[in-house]
């Protein structure tokens, strides 16, 4: 599995985007993501993103279109991110589980919430303040007009 692109859903539901909670095992930190991951060999983007969503989310959904395509974070595994507006169309949101045995011996997932796109102010301090999510939420705003 290639290592330089992470591709993400951004699954969109009445004026809020869901977020995964990683817990790592080592020290019971927690923290928000938006849910998404590698491509394995065979898949197309679109495929992977619908796997990823369901592994992370139990949640079906259409990938709409394609939102963010630019370098990753300099912090973490991957170069690049796309980010992909994905519509729920079956199951109930839900703590999902990471399927990579050396992914899920560093942390679970552990919790799922759904954040209003329309009043940032109602976000947790813990995710105004987190360094790789938050920004990346404050793009997502801005380039759906939310803003």
């Amino acid at each position: 599995m290639g290592r330089h692109t992470r591709y993400q859903g951004l699954i969109i539901q009445d004026h809020k985007i869901l977020l995964i909670q990683h817990t790592r095992l080592s020290d019971g930190l927690s923290y928000w993501v938006i849910p998404g991951g590698g491509i394995e060999d065979g898949e197309t983007e679109g495929e992977c993103v619908i796997r990823e969503m369901k592994e992370e989310t139990n949640l079906d959904v259409s990938v709409e279109k394609l939102l963010i395509d630019e370098p990753a974070p300099p912090v973490g595994v991957y170069k690049w991110t796309k980010s992909y507006i994905c519509k729920p169309i079956g199951g109930i949101a839900a703590p999902g589980y990471e399927p990579e045995p050396e992914a899920a011996a560093h942390y679970s997932i552990s919790a799922v919430q759904w954040c209003d796109l329309q009043e940032e102010s109602e976000w947790g301090n813990d995710l105004r303040h987190d360094p790789f999510t938050y920004p990346q939420l404050v793009k997502v705003r801005q380039l759906l007009g939310y803003s």
